[in-house]
């Protein structure tokens, strides 16, 4: 009994079961349980940044092969574009198929403060400003908002400068060895008070909208849940077998991290921890380093499946009938808004407002309706975009023949 109680996993669970519970009874806790809830958070960003540099950093100056770094990169690139193309594909086949928003009766009542947020952010969102936006103007700045892009477009700099030291430069590769490591510790820490964190998150999203709110909008949550659930079991169990390893030992393997995401709606909560997991599974710590943190960025998975079906929605609930040639339009589109989205709760609203800005064809208002639910389907969101960030990293490091299975012990991986 004491070895359960102690056991992460169960804490978690337990924590998200709470959470259900006092949201539900107690409808006035909202607004602590989001405090609780963003505390967490807090403790897991003011470690990403420090997190993501030292390990792209040591990573690229520990590479004998400075070619290797673009040759990564590339590929990784090649991969989140593909991959999430199909996602975006699938989101609206199956958006098509199960026509969620048909027979919706469109009565926008949402927070207009709340909307008029979310379509200004989409109106200052210029994708030539985005693209200059990776190179930080002030390193420090980049440092302080957290900014992953930036960070690691200077720590691939840095890392380059450092390699270039040759002998002379190991001292500071030492040095940052040691720092890394602290980091680390620090994250298995903050990581203890996941369970708290996760009911935090459970607690403030039953208490403010409510288990009833979701019943006009289940179908669009069923869709997107289902839509999800194929993505993961379908398209990335296949990429899983055609590079020789098991989707159930990787689900396995990030069991913790998957709990957390669902307790907190938020990918970034466990970003360090999957840096650290995915370098126990077997991937070099140079690939995990370039991998994870631009993937981020550029390879989610579940927001793209989010925005693509919530567009189809969208078009259905206002009646506007579109045509094959305009959805491959969107399709277009949404591959290049989707690499604006970041992987915290909330960016979808304002990709998605820019997206209806861009197409001209749904009224962009028609986002406010989705205000209520989006909270309870960002849990798929953030999911998926992180089982997906994994499987990139490990069938990256296989291609390049930086993956060495060690399995934990106790564990034995399973390969096809």
């Amino acid at each position: 009994m004491k070895k359960l109680l102690t056991n992460l996993n169960f804490q978690v669970i337990l924590g998200i079961l709470l959470g259900v519970v006092v949201g539900f009874c107690f409808k006035s806790f909202g607004p602590t349980a989001k405090l609780i809830s963003q505390t967490f958070i807090s403790l897991i960003t003011m470690l990403i940044a420090p997190i993501i540099f030292f390990t792209i950093v040591l990573g690229i100056a520990g590479m004998s092969d400075i070619k290797k770094v673009g040759r990564v990169g590339g590929k990784a690139l090649l991969y989140f574009e593909i991959v999430s193309t199909f996602a975006l594909i699938i989101g609206i086949i199956v958006a098509n198929i199960l026509t969620p928003g048909a027979g919706f009766v469109s009565k926008i009542a949402a927070d207009s403060s709340k909307l008029a947020t979310y379509q200004k952010a989409a109106s200052e969102m210029h994708w030539g400003d985005f693209l200059a936006h990776i190179v930080p103007g002030n390193v420090f700045d980049a440092f302080a908002k957290g900014d992953i892009l930036q960070i690691l477009f200077f720590a691939i700099l840095f890392g380059f400068g450092l390699s270039r030291m040759g002998e002379t430069g190991k001292p500071v590769i030492s040095l940052f060895e040691k720092l890394s490591q602290v980091f680390f510790n620090i994250m298995r820490m903050v990581m203890r008070v996941a369970p708290i964190g996760a009911f935090g998150g459970m607690a403030y999203t039953i208490s403010t909208y409510g288990i009833k709110t979701l019943q006009p909008l289940a179908m669009l949550m069923g869709s997107v849940y289902l839509t999800s659930i194929f993505f993961i079991f379908g398209v990335l169990n296949l990429i899983c077998y055609l590079y020789k390893f098991s989707l159930w030992e990787y689900l396995k393997f990030i069991k913790e991290e998957i709990l957390i995401v669902f307790g907190t709606s938020s990918s970034e909560s466990v970003l360090p921890a999957m840096m650290e997991k995915m370098e126990k599974f077997g991937c070099s710590k140079s690939v995990v380093g370039l991998v994870i943190p631009a993937g981020y960025s550029f390879n989610l998975d579940g927001t793209t499946i989010y925005l693509s079906m919530s567009v189809i929605f969208l078009a259905q609930v206002f009646h506007i009938p579109l045509t094959l040639m305009q959805q491959v339009t969107i399709i277009g589109i949404l591959m290049i808004t989707s690499k604006g989205a970041a992987g915290v709760t909330g960016s979808g609203f304002i990709i998605l407002t820019s997206t209806l800005a861009a197409i001209k064809i749904i009224p962009a208002e028609g986002v406010a309706i989705l205000l209520g639910v989006d909270r309870f389907m960002s849990e798929a969101r953030a999911i998926t975009n992180m089982i997906g960030n994994g499987i990139a990293t490990i069938v990256i490091a296989k291609s390049e023949g930086e993956f060495a299975p060690r399995p934990p012990e106790g564990e034995v991986l399973i390969s096809y």
